[in-house]
């Protein structure tokens, strides 16, 4: 019987052993990028753009001041066909878990940076739509070599 308690002992030691065995990756998971794709309707563009250097703008630059962002971008893009972006805004995390009670952390931000309760952000959000349609998300994660 103590025989076999040592054999499972060693295979249970062998076992925890293995991720010190196994081979270091070459990369490390860097910052997390989350890029929104965004189609301006004609005769819109500066309205929206006036839109992202205010409201936006300063909810960006106060996540930053808090550390929930590292960066943010704005890129305008030439569109081939009409379902395609003409910009991109590109905002950059420092990790995922950065994402763990992402609501709870910009809510302060916006309701301080905006002046505007849940009723009144959703309002307001719901008439940028007469400038922009939103075509879609990814969110992208950097692989960085070591």
């Amino acid at each position: 019987m103590n025989r076999l308690y040592a054999s499972l002992l060693c295979l249970l030691l062998a076992v925890a052993a293995m991720p010190a065995i196994a081979q270091e990756k070459p990369y490390a998971d860097g910052p997390v990028i989350v890029v929104n794709a965004i189609k301006i309707v004609d005769g819109q563009f500066e309205n929206y753009m006036a839109y992202l250097n205010g409201t936006w703008r300063k909810v960006q630059e106060a996540s930053k001041q808090a550390g929930l962002i590292t960066e943010y971008h704005v890129y305008s893009a030439t569109a081939h066909n009409p379902n395609e972006a003409d910009l991109y805004l590109v905002v950059t995390y420092p990790n995922m878990a950065a994402f763990d009670g992402i609501d709870e952390k910009m809510d302060p931000i916006m309701a301080k940076v905006t002046k505007m309760n849940y009723k009144q952000a959703d309002e307001a959000s719901g008439k940028r739509t007469v400038m922009r349609t939103l075509l879609g998300s990814e969110l992208l994660r950097e692989l960085v070599f070591k």
